[in-house]
């Protein structure tokens, strides 16, 4: 498995030279399997970086603390520098009226973030496998998606890095038997509670038995082809937004709405995502709804519209112009 690895971090430039990556390890066969891999790699000078592990203890199940003990042993042997954290998930998700799947992820990145900067580190190494990427494709299609959540988990995104892509969870576990790495077990991954979960363990087997059994493959392959077209695609729409910009900086965004108008409906709204991310970092609240609303906003040529609920976006077509303005 670690040629397969290295295979992927050549592919697509994960780790390079001089690199400082903080490994997010929870002590599962993913994590454990990456950490003891892209130390091996490193002790053998295949590729001169360093790396260091942050762990987080969720507070949620009794062998949590166990969880964060093995991880802590193994780093202590492997003389590897070693942070950690327990947060309070379920606070968090109580407090913030929000699941706890989605509040674990908040207080994990918060905290690889943390270490990332304290450390000097540039990059943050996740375990997600070939499985979670086909996961998350038929999550985000059941919650409804464009193209773009036909990619799922890619494997360089920023900072972030995922060297086991492009490894299936079957192969993960036969390395950690293979290795006697011993991992922790989350009993939770098989309890039919979160969605995930649920796609897991009933929906991949039922295709798996009924449809095709190699359909985490085929998912793969899905998203190998749309990453391309949407790659060209981002690059095309950089050139389009470059031509029809008025003028940027850190509060608003102004483009020519006569240029704007002139292209095709799949490029306006790749424009008008492009250019939210560019103002606010994220486009994540912006649905099909909104983006409708605002071509037809473009081409009425005049008019103001709040983007999202906590009206932080404003749209305003004034004067052959497109004013986008972050409120904050």
């Amino acid at each position: 498995m670690k040629k397969k690895v290295l295979e992927t971090i050549k592919k697509y430039n994960l780790i390079e030279k001089g690199d400082k990556i903080v490994l997010a390890v929870s002590g599962g066969p993913d994590s454990i399997s990456m950490l003891n891999i892209l130390n091996e790699i490193k002790e053998e000078k295949i590729i001169d970086f360093n790396i260091c592990v942050a762990h987080v203890n969720h507070m949620i199940r009794k062998e949590a603390k166990e969880d964060e003990e093995y991880v802590k042993k193994y780093c202590k042997q492997k003389e590897i520098d070693f942070y950690s954290k327990s947060i309070d998930v379920q606070k968090i998700a109580n407090n913030n009226k929000v699941g706890t799947e989605e509040a674990g992820r908040y207080a994990r990145y918060k905290f690889f973030d943390e270490i990332l900067e304290k450390t000097a580190s540039n990059k943050i190494a996740i375990a997600h496998n070939k499985n979670d990427k086909a996961e998350t494709i038929i999550m985000n299609l059941i919650r409804g998606t464009g193209i773009t959540g036909l990619k799922g988990i890619e494997a360089k995104r920023g900072k972030y890095i995922r060297p086991l892509i492009e490894c299936k969870r079957d192969e993960i576990e036969e390395y950690c038997k293979k290795e006697n790495l011993n991992p922790r077990i989350d009993k939770t991954n098989f309890q039919n509670i979160y969605t995930r979960n649920k796609i897991r363990n009933i929906v991949i087997p039922y295709i798996e038995k009924e449809f095709n059994p190699n359909i985490i493959e085929t998912i793969n392959r899905l998203s190998e082809l749309v990453e391309e077209e949407e790659n060209y695609m981002e690059k095309q729409v950089e050139k389009i937004y470059k031509h029809i910009l008025l003028e940027e900086n850190e509060k608003e965004i102004i483009i020519d709405l006569k240029s704007f108008n002139n292209q095709e409906r799949v490029i306006k709204s790749k424009v008008i995502i492009y250019t939210i991310t560019r103002l606010f970092g994220t486009s994540k609240e912006i649905s099909k709804i909104h983006i409708d609303d605002l071509i037809k906003l473009c081409n009425n040529n005049i008019g103001n519209k709040y983007l999202t609920p906590n009206k932080n976006i404003k749209i305003l077509v004034k004067n052959h112009k497109i004013y986008f303005t972050n409120e904050n």
